[in-house]
């Protein structure tokens, strides 16, 4: 067993017979055991900010070595993370790398909001002084994992301040090489939710918006990742996900759509994709100030150049790109073309299929003018729960919160408040009758209806 799973096991926890016997017996081989937790970290550190163990999350509750005690309670055990990392005497950069991924991981995969607000006045001083001690490159990488998503379960309004100019320090520094590229990307998504969910006000999601412009506009170089796709990307991502939650974006827009059109021709596929989705997003807001107010946006641009542009992508066969990212480059374009051509948001499908069914009798040509467009494809299911992503704006949204929470989004859904609020605005399907769960007995629906989520005024 991992020194890892050993302290996720051990917090809080009755240890059985059977089970000390196992690691009494384990001792003969302490080489081994400490070689198996350098292996976990590395391999759980190497993966992209969304991708995690979800063998090491599911364990933290479901340990072998608790044949006879059960399980342990997400709540006690997070107890006990919590009180291992307050307590940092004689930790090792490895010790509090190894706690930090425990606490971050029991927080993703459950929802535990009364145990962290209690201790957020703790929690919060200990988090930042992991960040900007920076002992390990891990250790700062999962302290800021932990930052993101520690806010996403407290929604404190008092968060913000107190974190965002040590965030900022951190994306601007230029300590790390290797390991620069990764800090500087959990830094933008880590500032991100604490513009949104941590209590930023307009005027500071704007100053975001501003630096993450600077960002774009630079290729990275502005914060010394000059030319970095993952950087970039992130910026592009962020900038749309705190945009989301912007009344007016008006202000700004023409030097936005810029600088988004210019990365159109990136030799990342990835950020060619990003800054395809901010432009529909960006034009989303103006189509929907137009129809609001009878007002167009004072937003200079070609239309008809754009257009080619984003036409050209979706055919784009630059032996350069592999088969993989071509079809994804094709389909992220076909669907903002379609988005700017019929005003509709992301995935939306125009082919037509019959509204009855012509093989229960009658002609195929009896049918032609019964028929329907197929609309939104893109969906997130949660168990029973079908959520419809029909704008850019869920779109992004629904994006960032997997960058975060990865599959532990699900879980967030339905006992977040915070989360619920993020996409309030999503129209919903109930698939099948309401599923027990284990934290309450029943199963949230959200109303099937749309609701526009509380934009923060630029006025």
């Amino acid at each position: 067993m991992t020194d890892l799973r050993k302290k996720i096991f051990e917090n809080g926890k009755t240890v059985s017979r059977k089970a000390r016997s196992r690691q009494q017996s384990a001792q003969g081989s302490p080489a081994s055991s400490r070689g198996g937790s350098r292996a976990t970290s590395q391999h759980a550190s190497d993966e992209d900010e969304s991708d995690y163990d979800e063998s090491l999350g599911s364990s933290i509750v479901n340990s072998e070595d608790s044949d006879d005690a059960g399980p342990t309670p997400p709540s006690e055990a997070l107890h006990g993370h919590i009180v291992d990392l307050l307590d940092e005497k004689r930790d090792s950069g490895r010790d509090r790398e190894s706690k930090l991924t425990a606490y971050t991981e029991l927080i993703r995969h459950h929802f535990s909001a009364d145990e962290i607000d209690g201790r957020i006045s703790e929690l919060l001083p200990m988090l930042l002084k992991s960040i900007r001690g920076r002992r390990t490159a891990q250790g700062a990488l999962w302290a800021l994992r932990a930052l993101s998503i520690t806010i996403l379960t407290t929604g404190s309004e008092q968060i913000h301040d107190r974190v965002y100019s040590t965030l900022k320090t951190l994306c601007q520094d230029t300590e790390y090489d290797e390991d620069n590229e990764t800090i500087k990307v959990a830094c933008i998504r880590t500032m991100a939710i604490s513009t949104m969910c941590g209590g930023g006000s307009a005027t500071a999601a704007e100053e975001f918006l501003d630096f993450l412009m600077d960002i774009i506009e630079s290729d990275g170089h502005v914060i010394d990742a000059g030319d970095s796709g993952p950087v970039v990307c992130a910026a592009l991502d962020a900038w749309g996900f705190v945009a989301s939650d912007l009344e007016d974006l008006e202000e700004g827009s023409t030097r936005a759509l810029e600088a988004f059109t210019e990365q159109l021709d990136s030799t990342d596929v990835n950020v060619q994709i990003a800054a395809g989705a901010d432009i529909a997003l960006l034009l989303e807001a103006a189509r929907e100030h137009e129809e609001e107010t009878d007002e167009p946006w004072n937003m200079r641009y070609d239309q008809d150049r754009l257009l080619q542009r984003l036409t050209a992508l979706t055919k784009e066969s630059s032996k350069s790109i592999s088969k993989k990212d071509r079809r994804q480059l094709h389909s992220s374009f076909n669907s903002v073309v379609t988005s700017l051509e019929h005003g509709k948001g992301p995935g939306y499908s125009t082919a037509r299929r019959f509204a009855s069914n012509p093989h229960t009798g009658g002609n195929r040509t009896d049918f032609k003018d019964d028929s329907q467009e197929y609309g939104y494809r893109q969906k997130f299911r949660v168990q029973n729960i079908s959520i419809i992503i029909d704008t850019w704006s869920l779109s992004s949204r629904i994006s960032m919160l997997k960058a975060i929470l990865g599959n532990g989004l699900a879980s967030h859904y339905l006992f977040n408040p915070v989360i619920r609020d993020l996409l309030s605005g999503a129209k919903s399907e109930i698939l099948s009758a309401p599923v027990k769960t284990e934290k309450s007995g029943s199963l949230y629906v959200p109303k099937s209806h749309k609701t526009g989520h509380g934009k923060k005024s630029t006025r």
